[in-house]
This record gives C-alpha cells, structure tokens and sequence, in this order.
C-alpha cells in the first residue's frame, strides 16, 4: 500500500462526516460493529480510503471472519473486469494468504480463494491452492471443495494432473467413477477408462447416480472395448465378453456381435468367422439369433464386396484371387442357405421335445434321405414322451411311413414294433400307432396281418386294471381303447366273417366302452345281414347301457327300424316300446318320438290312440315346441273328427301357452269360428285375447280386431271393441303407476321426505290414482260382451241377422220361439206376425253345410248309408 503523509491522511480521512465514527472508534477500538458502520459510511469512498479503514479495523481485531469475509469481498469487486496481469489482482491474493493465517479453518475462505485463484488461470498455483485447501479442512468438509477442484481441471488441458486428482478424488467418493469414466473417455484416455468401468463392473455393490443397471454397464464396457481394439490394450477382451455371456443370458446376441465386431477391428477375420458359427449354434432365443446372423451375413457381404473391388482394381488379377472370390461367394450363399436349418435348430435348443419343430427339421431336409432318418433317429431318442409337445405318435409314424414310401417295409415294421414298446403319455397315442401299422398293411394289402396286429393289440393283459389308471403302463390299459376296438370292428366287416365280427362287438359291449354310434353300427351290421331279432337285442342292450340323452338315437333307430321292420303287425309291442321310450325322455327330444308314436298309430291303430298321443306330446314337449304342437294336433284333430271338434284344442291350447303364442292362438281361434259363420263366437274370443294385449306393444291384435268388426260388425260393436281397448290399455297404465307409486310410497313410508317440488306432485298424482281404482273395485262388475242392435232392423228387434251363419235346427230353440211366438199373440206355437215380417224384410237364403265341419267322419257316414242303399 503507497505511503501517505500525515496532511494527505488528514486531507483523505478527517472531516466533519467521518468525526462520529472515529469517536466510536476511539471510545472502542475492538468493536466489530463500530468497524462495520464506519465501513458501510464509507461504502463509495474511493478505493485507498474504503481498503485503508479495512486495514485499520483489521489490525485492531485481526481475528474477525465479518471482517476479511467483507474486505476479500471487496477487494474481488474492485479487481472484477481488470485484465488479471494487474497489480491489483497480486494485492488481492495478497489479502487472502493473510487473510488464510488467521482463517485457515473457515471453508468459504478457501473457496472464494480457489475461485479467485481459477479466474486468474494461474494453474500450477491455484491447483497449489486447492491442495493447500484440502489439507487444512477437515475432511468432512471436503465436499465443498473438490467441486471447484473438479471444474478447475475440466476447465483447462492437464490430462496427467486430472487424472491423478481424479484418482484422489474416487477414494473419497467412489460413486462418482461413472463421471470420471466420462471424463477419461472425453480425454481419449480409453485404456483407463475400461479398467475403471470393469471396476464398477465387477463390484456387485456399485449403484449408478445415473440409474445405469449393472447390464447397461456391461453393454458400455463392452462396446468400449469392442470398437477400440487398439487402444484398450490391458484388458482381456475375450475373456470379459465370455463372463458376460455366462452372467446376461437374455441378452447373447449383443454380447456375441460386441467379440466378433472386436476381432473383426482387430483384423483376425478368420477367427470373427468362427465366433460367429459358435454364436449361432448356441443362442436359444429367436432375437438373438436374428442379430447375429443378420451381423454374421453382413460381415460375409462386406468381406465378399472388398474382395472383389480389389480384384476390380487389380489389372491382371492371378488364379488364386479368383478361387478366393469364389470361396467367398460359396460361403456366403451357403449361409443364407442355412438359414432356415439354423432357425430350426435355435428353436430346438429351447425345447429339444418339440415335435412340430422335428417335423419341420425333416421337411428341411426334403430330398436328403440320410439327413431324414439321421433327424427320425435324433428325434425318437431325444423327445421323452412325458416332456414331450405334441403327439410323439407322430414321430415314429412318419418315420415309418418315410420307410413306406421307399419301399421297405421290413423296416418300416421294426419302426413300428418299436414304437408300440413307447412308454406313452396317453393311451390314444398308442392305440394310434397299432391303427397307423394296420393302416399301412392294408395299403399293403396284407388284410391277414392287419387283423392279426388288431388282435394282438386288442388282446387282454394278464390281470385286470382300470383305463384310466396312471400309474399303469399305456401297453396294459390299450385294450380298452375303444378306437382300436373300433377299427378292429371295422376291419372284420370289411375282411373278417360275420362270426368273428359279431365277438368282435359283443367283446366291445362286454368291456362296456361302446358309444350309441358303436351300438347302432351293430344293429345295421346285423339287420344287413337279416338277423333282425338279433339287431333288436344289440339296441336294446345299447339301451341298458346309456341314459338320456345320450340314448336318443338308439331309441330314434330302434324304433325306425322296428316300424320299418313290423309296421302294424306288432301293434302292441311297438306300443310298449313307445312307452318304455317316453319315460323318463327328456321335453327337448320328445317332440320327434311322439309324431312317431302318432304317425304309428294313425296308419295302423285307433284315431283316438293318435288323439291321445297328440294330447300328451302338446304337454310334453319343451315350451318353445308347445305352439307348433297344438297346430299339429288341430290339424289332425279337424281331418280325423272336423273343425268343431277343434274347439276343444283351441280353448286348451289357449289356457297352456305362454302368453305370446296364446295370442296367436287366440287369432287362428277367431278367424276358425268367422269361417264357420259364428261371428258373435270370434268376437268373444277377441274380447278374451285383448285382456292379454298392451295395445302398445301388440297393435297388430287390435288392427286385425278392427278389421273384423268392419266386416262383420256395426257401429255399436266397433264402439264396443274401441271401449274395451282403452279399458286394457288404462288397466296396463294403472299398473305401472302403481308400481311406481308403490316405489314412492315406500320412500315416504322409511321417513325419506319429497326432495323436490316435483317429486310432491308424482306422490300427489299417485295417491289419486290409487283412491280412482278403489272407486272403480268398489262399483264392481267385470267387463260384459255387448251385443250390437240388428242390421237393418227396427228398434225393437234385439237380434243380429248374420248372413253367413249356419242354420241348424235345434228342438230346444223352436219349442223356446214356439213360447216366445205364444206370448206375441200366434196361439199355438205357430209362426208368429214377428217372423213373418222378418222374413218379409230380411231374406234368408239356404247354405249347404261345409264338408270340413264333419271331418272324415262325414265320408265314412257317407259310404255307409250309400253300401244301405246298394
């Protein structure tokens, strides 16, 4: 600091402004505060002044931290934006290190110091700093100041000072390795940077601050290494790649291309070459393979491209140039070649008891007979039947039938031989091969030795055991496979006599595996070869044997051929039959068996028997069938006996069905009664049906009821009908009120008041309509038919003069016309003046009556009373 005089430092310090704080000061000189507002008063005096009370402060109290904090500080302000080659920079440091004697303890000292230190790019010293820093510290502090220490050496090109800082650095904290990895690899130092990341690879505690897994790791240090192979020299690259290869399973085919693309760097091509066939034949994933064949295939490329540019270059290119092209052609398309063997062969490894997978192998080998049964001989032996995927059965048929197809039959035999001594998983499996061997000497046409292996493979075990009884061997529970049986049967229809193949069945009930199928088959066997009586008795034992409703066809072919067989001439024993059948049949499969009944007895039994039979199947058939019944059974019923006899059905039909098809039955009713004239009977009905028809859902109803009063009716029933109509549908409005006035009421009813206006009135409107059907229950009285006044008649006239109706005389109605006609003044129980002007005004014309009102009763009447007059 320049020497001043004693005038000039009165001149600069001593004026009137500054004589308060110097009397502080002097009253006491050892006070911090007294010191900070001196200063604070002289914060914009020039730059000597402000440093030299500073000064003056810090030489009565130089232990105060308040005070060098506040005086480095300063003095950084005055040299900020100065070129660091000036004086006043080396003052500043000058301050610091006596600042340090006394605060050699305080880290923002040595901070603010190094940052100083950096910004003036004085390396060698400021990195002098740093270490001076760190040593006076403890070192719990350390970690304020290494990164500064850090920043300094990435600001600035000393890669032997950084590394070797860094190394300090890594035993403080370890888990920053990742960053000085970063580090090494930025300065091209790449040799260190793959020891330190093996390090971290190796170290099954390191955690990554990057959230790097120990795999993402491995797949770094291998890259690294991989595309550097001339400067990672002190590792062992193979050896690394392989303990990566036993450690990440699921991740092969990036790790096999990282030690072949390493050697393929290093120019060892020959042996890139070979670690990749190694790769290829050990993955066992479908995604590793495709990396390293699809790296594979363009390694070969690229080397084949190289190849034959230089020999494009090379004017007069020799022999062995040429032989080289072409050896590298033929190894490049053998690969592409391979490709899909080598697929085959990955997915194999993954499940060596894959049968599909076998089977592909050997379509892969289509026209090399050798490789063919190389790969059959593999397979059998590798695939265990319990591991296995697949039907192994398949394995050694095609085996043999490979034999077959070559023409030798002997072993294609031993094949087989073999292949029924296979301890299979399940029981089918072996009953397959014996049907396959069969199989194939029928095409051989040995018929005799294809029954002779049937018998063999049917043959009884020793002792009894259950089918399905694992713990027993396939080979002992095969004879009571029914597929075998089945063939068998088969085979001694077609090859075999009728007595050996009717054992053959009657072996098949016995052991009790026959299915319906296998019953019926024997019932046509037998009936083909007229043994019906004997037919009759398999179905029957069939029937024994099943329940419903698995005995339906059975019951359905016995009955058939039984029918087809006697007709009418066992009228009572078929009839036993149908009822045996029935008992027990379940409604879904009646249907069939009761119009056979019927069917039966209407060509050759009683009508009545058939109208009984048609009773009973309307009742039991399932309830979607009921409809469709009833009209069969009107039909009938009107052929056999006519249509009024119809009547009965229709009322009964319309009690049993649901409602919809009551409807409708209903509709058929009314329009039988129109076409027979009873008009005032169709009307009844459609009175009773609209009871069941919302006029909002089934208009259809209430249009036809309409059309049927336009044509038949007057403006009275019209009216009538119209009435009724807002009577159903105020009947079916009134109850969803009440149903939701109920839902309302019982709301009101648990204490839950109206939550809104609304609401109030629904439960108002509710109470009314309820209060409106008692009134109504009260008055009493159903809805009555109201009988339309006479068309074109007088007023007095109280009857309706329908054109079409039938008229029939009865006794009981002329003796009541005879008294009516009394008390109108014609004595006698003549005609009365009444008829005769009815008959005057309204013509009355004579009808014959329809045939269909007699039904097939009429004709037989008919030819009777004609055979009388004969």
């Amino acid at each position: 600091m320049p020497i001043a005089s004693e005038v000039d430092l009165a001149e600069v310090f001593f004026n009137e402004e500054d004589l308060p704080y110097e009397e502080e000061i002097l009253r006491n000189a050892y006070s911090v505060k007294h010191w900070m507002r001196y200063v604070e008063h002289k914060r914009n005096a020039p730059r000597m002044i402000i440093n030299t009370v500073f000064e003056r402060a810090l030489k009565e109290l130089p232990g105060s931290y308040k005070l060098w904090y506040n005086y480095l500080k300063t003095l950084r302000k005055q040299v900020k934006g100065k070129c660091i080659t000036d004086p006043e920079y080396e003052e500043a440091n000058n301050a610091f290190e006596r600042a340090l004697v006394f605060m050699h303890k305080m880290p923002r000292i040595w901070m603010d110091y190094c940052a100083f230190m950096t910004s003036q790019c004085k390396i060698t010293r400021t990195r002098q700093v740093f270490d001076r820093a760190l040593r006076a510290l403890p070192i719990t502090q350390h970690h304020r100041i290494w990164p500064l220490y850090l920043e300094f050496l990435k600001r600035f090109d000393i890669p032997e000072t950084a590394v070797r800082v860094w190394r300090r650095y890594l035993k403080l904290c370890p888990e920053d390795a990742e960053e000085y990895v970063e580090f090494l690899q930025s300065i091209g130092h790449l040799d260190e940077a793959a020891q330190q990341l093996a390090s971290i690879v190796d170290n099954e505690n390191f955690v990554s601050k990057h959230g790097k897994s120990n795999h993402q790791l491995w797949n770094e240090l291998c890259e690294l290494i991989s595309k550097n192979p001339d400067k990672v020299r002190s590792l062992n690259v193979d050896g690394i790649i392989r303990g990566g290869l036993r450690r990440y399973t699921d991740q092969l085919g990036h790790l096999w291309n990282s030690l072949a693309g390493y050697y393929v760097r290093s120019g060892l091509f020959d042996r890139a070459r070979d670690i990749y066939e190694e790769a290829i034949q050990t993955v066992t994933t479908v995604r590793d393979f495709s990396q390293v064949f699809d790296a594979y295939a363009q390694f070969e490329e690229l080397s084949l491209s190289k190849v034959m540019e230089a020999l494009e270059r090379n004017p007069n290119p020799t022999e062995d140039d040429e032989i080289d092209v072409e050896l590298r052609m033929a190894r490049f398309e053998c690969l592409m070649e391979r490709r899909l063997l080598l697929l085959n062969s990955v997915l194999l490894r993954q499940n060596p008891h894959n049968v599909a997978e076998w089977h592909k192998r050997v379509e892969l080998y289509d026209g090399k007979p050798h490789e063919i049964i190389n790969t059959y001989t593999e397979a059998v032996h590798t695939v265990q039947p319990k591991l296995a995927v697949g039907k192994l059965y398949t394995l050694w048929v095609a085996f043999a039938k490979f034999y077959e197809t070559n023409k030798q039959l002997t072993d294609a035999r031993i094949v087989f031989e073999k292949a029924v001594q296979v301890d299979y998983l399940k029981v089918d499996e072996l009953a397959s091969v014996w049907c396959e061997w069969a199989e194939m000497e029928i095409r051989q046409e040995q018929y005799e030795q294809a029954l002779k292996i049937m018998q063999r493979a049917t043959a009884m075990p020793k002792r009894k055991v259950a089918y399905h009884d694992d713990t027993e061997t396939v080979q002992m529970r095969v004879y009571k496979s029914l597929k075998l049986w089945s063939m068998y049967a088969d085979l001694e229809e077609s090859f075999g006599t009728f007595k050996t193949c009717k054992q053959v069945y009657d072996r098949i009930i016995d052991l009790k595996i026959c299915t319906p199928q296998i019953i019926i088959n024997y019932g046509m066997f037998l009936e083909e070869h007229n043994y019906f009586e004997e037919a009759f008795k398999a179905y029957e034992k069939g029937i024994a044997l099943f329940k419903w409703p698995n005995v339906y066809d059975i019951w359905n072919t016995y009955l058939t051929k039984f029918l087809h067989r006697y007709g009418g001439q066992k009228l009572e024993r078929a009839r036993d039959l149908f009822e045996q059948c029935l008992d027990g049949c379940p409604p879904e499969l009646t249907k069939n068996l009761y119009l056979l009944y019927a069917k039966l007895e209407e060509q050759h039994g009683l009508a009545r028997h058939a109208m009984a039979v048609y009773e009973r199947a309307t009742t039991a058939v399932k309830e979607e069938e009921m409809y469709a019944m009833f009209n069969l059974y009107i039909k009938k019923a009107a052929e056999i006996y006519g249509i009024p006899r119809t009547r009965q059905i229709y009322e009964k039909a319309i009690e049993v069905l649901p409602e919809a098809d009551s409807r409708k039955m209903c509709v058929l009713f009314a329009e039988m009664e129109t076409k027979l004239g009873e008009i005032d009977r169709a009307r009844a009905i459609y009175a009773h049906c609209s009871q069941m028809c919302d006029p909002r859902v089934t208009a259809d109803f209430w249009q036809t009821w309409k059309e049927f009063e336009i044509r038949h009716g007057n403006e009275d029933t019209m009216r009538e009908m119209l009435r009724i109509k807002r009577s159903i549908q105020a009947t079916y409005n009134t109850q969803i009120n009440m149903m939701s006035a109920a839902l309302i009421n019982a709301a009101v009813t648990a204490g839950e008041p109206p939550k809104d206006a609304m609401r109030a009135l629904e439960v108002k409107a509710a109470e009314t309509t309820a209060r409106a059907i008692a009134a109504v229950g009260a008055a009493g009285g159903n809805i009555m038919f109201v009988r339309g006044e006479t068309q074109g008649g007088t007023a007095k006239d109280d009857r309706v003069v329908n054109p079409d109706e039938i008229d029939i005389d009865d006794e009981d109605d002329d003796e009541d016309e005879g008294e009516e006609d009394g008390e109108n003044g014609a004595p006698g129980g003549g005609p009365g003046g009444d008829d005769e002007d009815i008959s005057k005004k309204v013509p009355i014309e004579r009808q014959t009556i329809p045939a269909k009102v007699f039904g097939s009763l009429r004709r037989e009447t008919e030819e009777e009373s004609n055979g009388m007059d004969e």
